[in-house]
């Protein structure tokens, strides 16, 4: 009998749920995950990933994240825009939430620490439609 017929090769370990997983383990390289942290914070500021610097570290236990990105800022003539802009604390303070929870997702490891550093603005244009 083999795997396809539902019998667990020799080195498996049985799991919770009956089901077996291989032994061994899984290591994944810091660059990636420091490049996953890099597309996912890129995404989340509104910036292309080129803008976005990651570095890893630890912080009790889990993994600790500290993003360089300038932010993007409406252009400052744009009145409306101004007008309706959230201020950009409080919008890092959301950026940290909503990266600390997908990349916890992401990486399956948990996030303990999320530090923005805001290094520039990016002004963005508002596109009309002709």
């Amino acid at each position: 009998m083999d795997a396809r017929q539902g019998v667990p090769p020799a080195d498996a370990v049985p799991k919770a749920d009956g089901r077996a997983e291989p032994a061994g383990r899984t290591t994944v390289q810091e660059r990636v995950l420091r490049r996953v942290a890099e597309a996912a914070s890129a995404e989340a500021i509104g910036v292309g990933i080129g803008d976005v610097t990651a570095r890893l570290g630890r912080y009790r236990g889990d993994l600790a994240l500290q993003i360089r990105s300038p932010f993007p800022v409406p252009d400052l003539d744009d009145e409306a825009a101004v007008a309706a802009a959230v201020p950009v604390a409080e919008r890092a303070a959301a950026i940290q939430i909503e990266l600390r929870d997908r990349l916890e997702t992401l990486l399956g490891r948990g996030i303990g620490r999320v530090e923005i550093r805001i290094d520039g603005a990016k002004v963005s244009t508002r596109r009309r439609v002709r």
